[in-house]
């Protein structure tokens, strides 16, 4: 009925439906056409510029303020194409002077907006944006040197961090490869007068926190430089070569005859904000280098690591990378297609890149995996030549694994077996022979077994075994079996033997919780004074026999082993309801499981899901003696990466709950203050509060606890790996352990540790052994791995850190960790 009234009454319904659809279709053509200018077609950059131009010229009257925020937008978000843009921007203000100007006056607005919201980065493609309009002669250049100085100006502040007066030195010195040449041939006394102001400012800067953020701890073959002394470098070699840079796309020259005519505008004044307390500026970086000219002999040669070509070029693929990281397919086809590939050896820059953002610290841009999903997406769209340059980097860092930090480390070997993953697992082996001569702590043998174990994750153990060599057969994984210690006969002596035979029949009987708790009854304890009438204190043999049967009983995939632990939550509960029983049940775990690493993380964060362990619990038991065989897997440090996340998100959520609730308690308030013509308001608006203040002060003094229980996580970490990797210990440092045991901080655990340690230095000594072993180095960039990886939550406590912990009495090595971190962001 609906549909034919539809039809008999729309005579000249769809003329008015395709007018009123119109300007939407029309904003949608040039937003289209916008993005997509620049891109590969039939017809010259130039000539598609000169058209783009006239028809934005046509619809200026109509959808000029939709033309601005597309050319806003882009200027933020593409900033590979900043060229094309600029030449655009020029030749529309040549042809309209007006919108030049609200064009520069809008730019200015989105970058104080950027700097005041932290959007930094995209703050430095707006500012490169504003400096290349110089050579199209849109904004003139005194007005952009007075902006610079602005810039420059920002390092004299006082009681500021270093990292403002970074970013603002980063923002002046980037922008001069576009425009360096075209300020200084007007503004030569200014600019000499910038960058002499430049020069001083990097000379006095802190550099403490480079050794954290560096991907190897040698030098050789490539330096590793801070990022502001690299572009340094670059800079001074730029403007010894007069300003002439040879790789920049510039459409621009091709219309200097049109846009030397037109009219230039100044820049708005503009001044830094400053500094506040939300002020989150980018941490420092270090410059990732793997190749040089002589990886690839026979192709072009690959521009200097000083040159500013390699700086123009890195920056270019790190934005492609950025804007199209979403969409594989995309970004690899945009990274091979990149302007003037015949002239550079692309593939060499291309893997260098992805690289630096996976290794860089203290965590890469985008997720781990995008980066392997799009270097295979590289090889099947360049299988003749890219996976020979993977090869080789692939090569080149097993090289050099004995130097590289141990969280780059362990995204080596995520990439690594992910890579291998998807091509049958092929590769050479035989030519990594030379790990199975070496120590198995050493960096090779370890790298080679830990990707053989995550390889075996991704297909199964026989696969594995069947792929590598037979001499590689000391660092396979071993056969992942649970290890039941009651399934032999010859174990019927064991205490509990019995129980766990009946445990058997009951569980796969569907016994009820009640029937557990009845079996386990007749189970001994061997802490006999401490049981209770009920039995249910904490009995190390009752918790033993339960899980190795349960877990044995279970078995057969991770989704039998959720389901047992599900069904069973109750008797779990029960029996690890004190902390020796939470860290008792880990331990039978790790029994039960030690051949499989994988079902150990899986099961251990569905306890800590599901509330049978805690988090300080899972720390202990990382930390606890039974694990020390394992204490440097990577396994274990994945464990206690995902438990530390699992503790900061649970503090957030409740924190988001306790903001959510105070700003409902804040609308009600605020519709009472609005509606005060009922007298009778005053005790119905009490009434719906009342319920509100209450949760508000129970959601309070649950955050309070949580940010309570993540302190007292981090601090057992810390004093733990202190204690381990602590060469001396001072009468100061044992102080403050016994200050923090006063507290409720410290572990019983430490005196163990101590115990462990002195061994540990006792048998260097008297054997002449260097106490910088491998087992050292692991664990103090451990130490640096859970600094950086959770960075913004240790930033909370850095006050007790500093005090309880971290004081001078402390190891030098260690306090050196502590005080490379809080320079991250000094």
């Amino acid at each position: 009925m609906s549909r034919r009234r539809h039809s008999d009454d729309s005579d000249g319904q769809p003329h008015k439906r395709r007018r009123t659809s119109e300007p939407s279709e029309i904003e949608e053509r040039l937003e289209s056409l916008i993005c997509r200018v620049g891109e590969k077609s039939n017809s010259s950059l130039e000539s598609n510029l000169e058209g783009l131009a006239g028809v934005l010229e046509a619809d200026l009257p109509n959808y000029k303020s939709k033309i601005l925020r597309i050319l806003c937008t882009v200027a933020r978000l593409l900033p590979e194409k900043l060229t094309v843009y600029t030449t655009l921007v020029g030749l529309l203000n040549a042809r309209n002077y007006n919108f030049g100007g609200e064009f520069v006056e809008a730019m200015i607005r989105q970058l104080k907006e950027c700097l005041k919201v932290n959007m930094y980065n995209e703050a430095v493609h707006l500012v490169r944006f504003l400096s290349d309009l110089v050579n199209c002669h849109v904004i003139a250049a005194p007005s952009m040197v007075a902006m610079f100085e602005n810039f420059v100006s920002v390092t004299q502040e006082e009681d500021v961090p270093q990292v403002r007066c970074d970013w603002y030195m980063f923002a002046f010195l980037s922008s001069l490869p576009w425009v360096g040449k075209e300020l200084y041939e007007k503004k030569d006394a200014e600019m000499d007068r910038l960058l002499s102001q430049a020069e001083s400012y990097l000379k006095r800067r802190q550099k403490i926190h480079v050794p954290m953020l560096q991907v190897w701890t040698a030098d050789k073959p490539h330096p590793q430089e801070e990022y502001l002394d690299c572009l340094w470098s670059q800079i001074q070699k730029l403007k010894k070569d007069r300003w002439q840079e040879r790789h920049i796309l510039r459409p621009y020259l091709a219309f200097d005859s049109v846009l030397c005519e037109a009219l230039q505008h100044n820049l708005p004044p503009f001044t830094p904000p400053p500094h506040t307390e939300d002020s989150v500026y980018p941490m420092p970086r270090v410059i990732f280098r793997m190749f040089d000219y002589t990886d690839d002999p026979e192709g072009p040669v690959m521009p200097g690591s000083h040159s500013v070509e390699r700086f123009v070029i890195e920056e270019n693929l790190h934005c492609i990378i950025k804007s199209h990281w979403k969409e594989r397919k995309t970004c690899a086809a945009q990274l091979l297609s990149y302007p003037g590939n015949n002239k550079i050896p692309l593939n060499y820059h291309i893997v260098e890149v992805i690289f630096a953002e996976l290794f860089q610290l203290p965590s890469p841009p985008h997720i781990e995996v995008m980066y392997t999903t799009l270097l295979i997406e590289l090889c099947k769209l360049q299988p003749g030549s890219l996976p020979q340059v993977l090869a080789q980097a692939t090569e080149m860092l097993y090289m050099r694994l004995d130097t590289m930090n141990t969280t780059c480390v362990d995204r080596f070997i995520n990439w690594f077996s992910h890579h291998l993953s998807n091509f049958q697992f092929r590769w050479s082996w035989e030519d990594w022979s030379d790990c199975l001569t070496q120590d198995l702590e050493k960096p090779k043998p370890k790298f080679v077994r830990e990707v053989l174990e995550k390889c075996m994750r991704l297909s199964y153990h026989q696969r594995i075994i069947d792929i590598v060599p037979a001499s590689f057969s000391v660092l396979s994984p071993a056969n992942p079996v649970c290890i039941y210690k009651y399934g032999d006969e010859s174990n019927r002596s064991l205490p509990g033997y019995t129980v766990a035979l009946c445990l058997t029949i009951a569980i796969k009987n569907k016994a009820s919780n009640d029937e557990i708790f009845g079996i386990l009854k007749d189970v001994p304890n061997p802490n006999q004074d401490d049981d209770d009438g009920e039995g249910f204190t904490f009995n190390p043999l009752k918790i033993e026999v339960f899980v190795q049967t349960l877990l044995h009983l279970a078995a057969k995939s991770f989704s039998h082993s959720f389901s047992a632990l599900a069904k069973f939550h109750e008797v779990f509960k029960t029996l690890a309801e004190s902390d020796e029983g939470k860290l008792h049940v880990l331990r039978v775990v790790y029994e039960v499981w030690k051949n499989h690493p994988q079902m150990i993380a899986v099961l251990v964060d569905k306890m800590i899901r599901t509330q049978i362990v805690d988090c300080a619990a899972v720390a202990n038991w990382i930390f606890s003696s039974e694990l020390a065989h394992d204490f440097t897997r990577f396994y274990i440090w994945e464990i206690l990466h995902s438990t530390i996340r699992k503790m900061n998100k649970h503090v957030l959520k409740i924190h988001k709950e306790l903001e959510e609730t105070k700003a409902r308690l804040a609308r009600q308030h605020k519709r009472r203050d609005s509606d005060d013509d009922d007298d009778d308001d005053d005790r119905s608006t009490d009434r719906e509060d009342g319920p509100l203040e209450e949760q508000i002060e129970r959601l309070q003094e649950k955050v309070e606890s949580a940010q309570s229980e993540q302190k007292n996580l981090f601090l057992v970490i810390f004093q733990v790996m202190m204690v381990k990797v602590s060469s001396w210990f001072r009468l100061g440092f044992f102080f403050n352990l016994m200050r923090l045991n006063e507290f409720g901080f410290f572990s019983p655990l430490l005196q163990r540790f101590i115990m462990l340690l002195t061994e540990h230095l006792v048998r260097c000594e008297t054997g002449g052994i260097d106490v910088f072993t491998p087992w050292y180095k692991s664990c103090i960039e451990r130490l640096q791995q859970i600094f950086l990886q959770h960075h913004q939550i240790i930033q909370q406590y850095m006050v007790t850190l500093e005090n309880l912990l971290f004081t001078a009495e402390l190891d030098h090595h260690i306090l050196a960790v502590f005080q490379q971190f809080c320079a991250l962001q000094a």
